[in-house]
């Protein structure tokens, strides 16, 4: 049986490598991206190893847009019963300095999709009895400097996942986070431009300051995420697992 996932912001990055393990794993991938044809790579480069997938457009924090593009991966790939929520952005500056729009923007997207993509998914897993939820967070949201609104999502979205532990664990759902550390993205690339320095610069920095030596990789974030999407993680659930080559708290 070729269980149906979703992979939220996986057009590059984190949700990119995700999406092309979760299909190396087995699943049908749904590639979920603001914008269908830059999704269309990542789904096209799965297809092309052989796997299922199928690119769509979504805006996650639009209840519409979110229920019509769930409706779509049942209908076209198959009942969705793996949700991965990755979708995020950046509106970094420091507190006297941020907008509301800026606040707004950055919960809208990370907290109010993955609500909303959680609650449009969760009937299928129900009806299923089976589910696995994973809600990336991030070390920020022990607190990061010049990051007010993604620290609160990134912490928001821990409190999130273990209230949906608690909720759907009866039938037969598990939610987990995976917490990444500084990992070597477009995300990261843009911090570095915020504060005015090259990203070769900045991850060699990072890096002194994490046990292993070297920041993480998009791959790295996806292997944890594979064993909290696979069916032997069943006893697992509500847990924050940091990602960071080193000990988090």
């Amino acid at each position: 049986m070729t269980r149906t996932a979703i992979v939220t912001g996986a057009a590059r990055g984190i949700g990119a490598a995700t999406a092309r393990r979760l299909a190396q794993d087995g699943f049908a991938v749904a590639v979920l991206d603001l914008l269908e044809d830059q999704a269309k790579g990542t789904a096209e480069a799965i297809v092309a190893d052989g796997g299922r997938a199928l690119a769509v457009g979504a805006d996650v924090a639009d209840e519409q847009s979110v229920a019509d593009a769930v409706a779509r991966v049942a209908a076209e790939l198959g009942a969705p019963t793996v949700l991965v929520n990755n979708a995020g952005i950046l509106r970094d500056n420091l507190l006297f300095k941020m907008s509301v729009g800026d606040w707004d923007a950055v919960l809208g997207v990370h907290l109010r999709g993955a609500f909303l993509m959680a609650r449009a998914v969760q009937a299928h897993m129900v009806e299923a009895r089976y589910g696995r939820i994973v809600n990336l967070s991030s070390t920020s949201a022990l607190g990061n400097r010049g990051q007010a609104n993604y620290s609160a999502a990134k912490a928001g979205m821990q409190g999130f996942t273990k209230t949906l532990a608690i909720e759907l664990g009866k039938f037969g759902v598990t939610a987990n986070v995976v917490a990444p550390g500084v990992i070597e993205t477009d995300m990261i690339r843009e911090t570095a431009e915020r504060i005015g320095v090259s990203l070769g610069d900045y991850l060699s920095v990072a890096a002194k300051d994490v046990p292993v030596g070297r920041v993480g990789q998009p791959e790295d974030i996806a292997n944890a995420v594979s064993f909290f999407c696979s069916e032997q993680s069943g006893f697992v659930s509500g847990q924050v697992l940091y990602v960071a080559g080193g000990p988090k708290a």
